[in-house]
């Protein structure tokens, strides 16, 4: 499913604002995270709370080479939260937890770099 780009590659072509707009990326806190071994790759489900108006999310993520069970709990992450639902295996992704690949091709997640309320939306 993830594309490997290359940092040297092109900017993609050209979108007006209103539709960067239709993209829903949110922050949320990880509240719980558990081994997804059903996966192809190396990956976790999570449960991400965004706040009371989109509130508790599930969604499967490649992220365990960079990432413990234990240290996700408690992390703010951002996602696209406005995506339908996706069947991964046998478990339901609800929203695309967002990341940038490292220097190997694994995923680190994108957050922000102070906390913020949980449902602020990207603009």
């Amino acid at each position: 499913m993830h594309l490997h780009h290359s940092p040297d590659a092109p900017a993609a072509e050209p979108i007006d604002f209103e539709t960067f707009l239709k993209v829903d990326i949110r922050v949320g806190t990880i509240v719980a995270a558990e081994a997804f071994p059903e996966a192809r790759k190396p990956s976790y489900r999570l449960r991400i709370n965004f706040g009371p108006a989109i509130g508790e999310k599930k969604s499967c993520a490649q992220i365990a080479a960079n990432y413990t069970l234990e240290e996700l709990p408690g992390r703010q992450v951002a996602a696209v939260v406005n995506f339908p639902p996706r069947q991964i295996g046998p478990a339901m992704s609800e929203v695309l937890t967002l990341g940038f690949a490292d220097e190997t091709g694994e995923v680190v997640l994108f957050a922000p770099d102070k906390p913020v309320p949980n449902g602020s939306r990207l603009f």
